[in-house]
Order: C-alpha cells, then sequence, then structure tokens
C-alpha cells in the first residue's frame, strides 16, 4: 500500500434547512458532492486535498423526539444510495471521505435507530461508525454500549494510504476515554463530525469547541480534523450551530479555522504525517500514550451509566430517569474510592 504522508484536509460546514422526510436527504447529497469537487478540484493548484470531512446531522436531524418517528420518516440502512455515490466520488477523485452522520436502522437491531457516519474510500465503505454516547436525554438514539450482544468495533481505526484514521461524533468527544481509545487502536488523525451548538460553540467565554479540540490533540498526540455544523437557527431549530471547523495538529496548534458563526465554508489545512510519525518515535516527555498508568485508574473498574436491558425502548423520559439514578450511582462510585485511601497520614509521614 503507497502512502501519502503530506497532504490537506477538507472540513466542509453546511448551512441547510433540515429535512422532515428522508426523501430530503438526495439534494443534501447533491450539494455535499458539490462541495468535495470545490474543496478538491479548487485548491488542486494549491494543494493535494485527500481527506473531506462533513457535519454530524449532514443528511439529517432528530427532529422527532421518538425513535418511531425517527424510524418511520429519517432513518436509512447502510450502505444506501447514499453512500454509493460518496464511494463513486471517493473513487473518480483518489480520496476519502468522513461522511456526516445519517440516523441508521438495521435489521439486526429492530427498534433501535443509531447515529452513524462512514469513513469511505476509492474501494469503498471502509468503517461506519455508531455515536457511543448520544447527547442524553435530548437524543434517543441507541450507542453500542446499550446491547447486549453487539459483535462490531465500537471504536473501528482504518489504515489508509493517508494514515490511520479514527472517528467519534459530537458529544463523544466530551469523554476523553473515548478518543483515548481510538489513539490506543491505532489512531494518528482524529476526525470529528458534530452539531456543536452555542454557547458551547467557538466564542467566549466557553469556547468548548476549541478546548476539547486542542486538548484531545494533545493527549493523544494525533492530528484532529473537527468539522461543525454552520447550521443558522432558522435552519435547524431549537438551536444554531456556530461552524468553526478547524485542523489541528499533534501539538495542539490550529492550522485553520472556518469563521465563527453559521454560514456554508469550506476550511483546509495540512497533515504531515511524516512529522506526526517522527515525533511519536523521537519524544520520550509528554508521550501520554507511553506514560498511562491504567491500574491505577480505579473508577473504571466500575459502571456508573450501565447498558441498556433487553429490549429497553431509548426515550427522553427514560434518558432523565438513568441521567438521575446515575447521578447518585456516579457519586457512590468516589465515595467508595475515596474510603480506601487513608488521607490522615501525610506525604512526608506516611
Amino acid at each position: 500500500m503507497s502512502t501519502t504522508e503530506r497532504y490537506y484536509a477538507a472540513a466542509c460546514q453546511l448551512d441547510m434547512p433540515n429535512p422532515t422526510t428522508r426523501d430530503g436527504i438526495s439534494g443534501r447529497v447533491d450539494r455535499m458532492t458539490s462541495m468535495i469537487d470545490f474543496a478538491v478540484r479548487g485548491y488542486e493548484p494549491f494543494h493535494d486535498v485527500k481527506l473531506v470531512v462533513f457535519p454530524e446531522f449532514a443528511h439529517a436531524a432528530p427532529i422527532y423526539e421518538t425513535v418511531d418517528k425517527l424510524l418511520d420518516r429519517l432513518a436509512v440502512p447502510i450502505p444506501n444510495e447514499h453512500t454509493d455515490r460518496y464511494h463513486a466520488k471517493a473513487k473518480e477523485l483518489g480520496i476519502y471521505i468522513q461522511t456526516g452522520s445519517f440516523l441508521e436502522s438495521d435489521d439486526r437491531w429492530p427498534g433501535h435507530v443509531f447515529n452513524t457516519t462512514c469513513l469511505i474510500g476509492p474501494d469503498g465503505v471502509l468503517f461506519k461508525y455508531r455515536k457511543t454516547h448520544p447527547w442524553i436525554p435530548w437524543e434517543v438514539h441507541t450507542s453500542p454500549h446499550d446491547l447486549a450482544g453487539y459483535d462490531e468495533p465500537m471504536y473501528p481505526v482504518a489504515d489508509t494510504p493517508i494514515g490511520k484514521i479514527g472517528v467519534a461524533i459530537c458529544y463523544d468527544w466530551l469523554f476523553p476515554e473515548a478518543i483515548r481509545q481510538l489513539a490506543c487502536n491505532g489512531a494518528e488523525l482524529l476526525i470529528r463530525v458534530s452539531a456543536y451548538m452555542d454557547p458551547w460553540g467557538t466564542a467566549e467565554p466557553m469556547d468548548w469547541w476549541t478546548t476539547i479540540n486542542r486538548a484531545r490533540a494533545i493527549e493523544n498526540m494525533a492530528y484532529v480534523v473537527a468539522c461543525n455544523q454552520g447550521s443558522s437557527l432558522s435552519n435547524y431549530a431549537p438551536f444554531s450551530w456556530p461552524g468553526g471547523s478547524m485542523i489541528v495538529d499533534y501539538d495542539g496548534r490550529i492550522l485553520s479555522q472556518a469563521n465563527p458563526g453559521p454560514g456554508e465554508q469550506i476550511t483546509v489545512g495540512p497533515i504531515d504525517l511524516a512529522a506526526l510519525r517522527h515525533e511519536r518515535e523521537r519524544r520520550r516527555g509528554h508521550h501520554m500514550l507511553s506514560h498511562l498508568r491504567t491500574e491505577s485508574y480505579e473508577s473504571y473498574k466500575q459502571s456508573v451509566f450501565p447498558p441498556a436491558t433487553a429490549n429497553e425502548r431509548i426515550t427522553v423520559e427514560r434518558n432523565d430517569a438513568l441521567i438521575r439514578q446515575n447521578k447518585q450511582t456516579a457519586a457512590t462510585v468516589i465515595e467508595d474510592i475515596a474510603s480506601d485511601v487513608d488521607y490522615s497520614k501525610g506525604m512526608n509521614n506516611g
């Protein structure tokens, strides 16, 4: 497999009305395939764009509050006619496409809807990633964590000619454990497919978007390509999404960023795998992946948010109840761990 170690990635943020039925998805794919052409052909005199990334809910947002309505009106199986079109475009241009997320149905898991993105290359779909941490209570999607007998990789990483690529969706990135698992699975480039709304987006005093993207790059010594929705309130009520898509290097430097604020934009930035691989090989200090003291992390030996029971229906009310329950569970875990530590002895006389 020949390797392209230096190339550019493009993050393509969107601002289109959200479809109310799956019939509206095709028109959105029309627009996204044209944006792929803009990114690859438009920048060709300047850069080799080999990776194109779209945001969460690029195909449809969960505008209905029940699983049944989402399955009836917006969910689609994967692969589908739309992923076939991305495959054709990836093959035509010799690139890799991280699709925006679909609301996915799967006959193996009837009664469930997943928030799913696919990495697609010239040879087809390399993997699909299903969001592990739905944005509860509002999202009624199923996490693979909820399903007994789930036998697909929860954090897949694809070994491609443009690097080892992993992805996670939006709220997943608020859990450093999820992104660390991608890095431990070999990811050199971490993609964030996101719909991160105000006030947690790109503006002070919060600016969670930038903070988290840079932190995960530093923690895992990996590139981050983060693509955010740029949809206005009129298109995606009840939220407005401020864009700010960015490419971040393995030291947390922002290499490029779309202007904050709603609107359709493309931002491109460099990926230098040779530099990343050299630094991972060279460094001894600040090489967090090799400094992990996994046995010392007592909290991970106990469950906080348990998997769903068999055939349990996911609803907003169910999510709210579990959150209330798990707040107490988390507090109990902290108390149990603290009770095992004797703080009566000082560090110098213990």
